[in-house]
């Protein structure tokens, strides 16, 4: 089964729309991280939950790393190890 956003790895460096829908899977995956570790840290219903405190992830597969360090080099993602990075900025 093929991803059709999927981005083969390539020896060109990534296009400025290759990045940008990157970067846009990146916040959602961090923002559906976080949201599904604070939904289940409450206990009751009525509970208030509290904050993940989820600050990097692992970036969508269906983009090569060479993406990712492109987005390091422009300062948008830090490396935070073992594979994950992290948002930086707005």
């Amino acid at each position: 089964m093929s991803d059709p956003d999927a981005v083969p790895p390539t020896a060109t460096p990534p296009t400025a729309e290759i990045l940008k829908r990157a970067l846009k899977a990146f916040k959602k995956r961090l923002k559906l991280t976080k949201l599904d570790v604070e939904s289940s840290l409450g206990v009751g219903p009525m509970s208030g939950g509290r904050p993940s405190g989820i600050v990097a992830i692992t970036p969508p597969d269906q983009y090569p790393r060479e993406v990712w360090d492109a987005l390091v080099d422009q300062g948008r993602l830090r490396r935070a190890g073992h594979g994950q990075y992290e948002l930086l900025g707005p």
